[in-house]
């Protein structure tokens, strides 16, 4: 429990992070779920739409610094790679 008024308005700043960041996180999250899938059944051309989409979404969310620049970057690299196994194939 807060003792001081300035603690307590900084729990509340937090909360309201907190609650943010939760939703920027799980929404990430389904975007990387559903890039994967993506990546896995769809066609070459449909492939670069969903991985320029996904690049996006991962950008926003290290620039809102939901996940660190290297956490996005590294993201960023996995999906690609992925790509490219799969369009080899």
């Amino acid at each position: 429990m807060a003792n001081t008024r300035s603690a307590e308005k900084q729990q509340r700043q937090a909360e309201k992070a907190r609650t943010r960041n939760r939703a920027g996180i799980s929404r990430l999250r389904g975007t990387l779920k559903k890039t994967r899938a993506g990546i896995e059944t769809g066609e070459d051309a449909a492939k670069a739409e969903i991985l320029s989409n996904s690049f996006s979404e991962i950008d926003k969310a290290a620039k809102k610094k939901i996940i660190r620049k290297n956490t996005a970057d590294r993201y960023k690299s996995r999906l690609a790679a992925a790509v490219k196994r799969t369009s080899a194939k």
